[in-house]
């Protein structure tokens, strides 16, 4: 007879329980920030015991750290796959605007937890934030570097400086996400339901394909077809 699965609070399935902790951890340091996580949250989220997180990852800071790796890891690859297609320039631009919001938008722990490294890091530093850096974001800074490089080159960009324009393009994306619990005593209805994110999603493509693109009404016939949404 087959021998049933483990449960998750035990050793015998490492990669399910490590999956569980770290989403679990995401969403709390998200809420309550590093300082304000407390483990036993994280534990009881991920139906594991302590000692079992413990046995994972050695203290809250190893815990935060590895969460920090989830989030721009996941991030990264599902943009370098994007930039790995063979497609034109402009065509390329498009998809990697429509499938970075869409990251977002589905890991709504995501803009919470930048934000917070970031301000931990501007104000006492981070024991993390040089991996985070050359691990990740260089790396795909570069490839969208390159991009532009390409797409100015083949006359499809404007001859716009990509150190400015990607920062810029970046801030957008993350932005809204990060500001709609303002935006909803702002402006009438949920800024994160289905309707709205799909709004935000083609205004946000417009708007940059019309900095970025000479032709940005194709980008905008682009943006609106199905095969985009993946």
């Amino acid at each position: 007879m087959a021998s049933k699965p483990k449960p998750l609070g035990t050793r015998g399935q490492p990669e399910q329980t490590r999956a569980a902790i770290l989403e679990a951890a995401m969403r709390e340091f998200a809420a309550e920030g590093l300082a304000g996580a407390r483990t036993d949250s994280i534990a009881r989220a991920a139906r594991v015991n302590k000692a079992l997180l413990y046995y994972y990852f050695k203290d809250k800071e190893t815990l935060y750290g590895a969460a920090l790796d989830e989030v721009f890891a996941g991030l990264t690859q599902r943009l370098c796959a994007v930039l790995d297609r063979d497609l034109p320039p402009r065509e390329k631009f498009v998809e990697y605007v429509g499938a970075h919001f869409d990251y977002v938008a589905s890991h709504p722990s995501y803009p919470r937890m930048v934000q917070l490294e970031m301000m931990r890091s501007g104000r006492t530093g981070s024991p993390h934030l040089e991996r985070i850096v050359t691990r990740y974001l260089k790396p795909f800074f570069g490839r969208l570097v390159a991009l532009f490089q390409e797409g100015i080159a083949a006359g499809e960009f404007r001859d716009v400086n990509p150190t400015q324009v990607i920062p810029s393009i970046i801030a957008m994306i993350v932005f809204y996400f990060s500001t709609a619990p303002f935006m909803k005593h702002i402006i009438p209805g949920d800024p994160l339901s289905p309707e709205r994110i799909a709004e935000r999603r083609v205004a946000l493509i417009d708007f940059v394909s019309a900095g970025v693109l000479r032709d940005y009404k194709a980008a905008r016939r682009q943006s609106q077809r199905p095969e985009v949404h993946r």
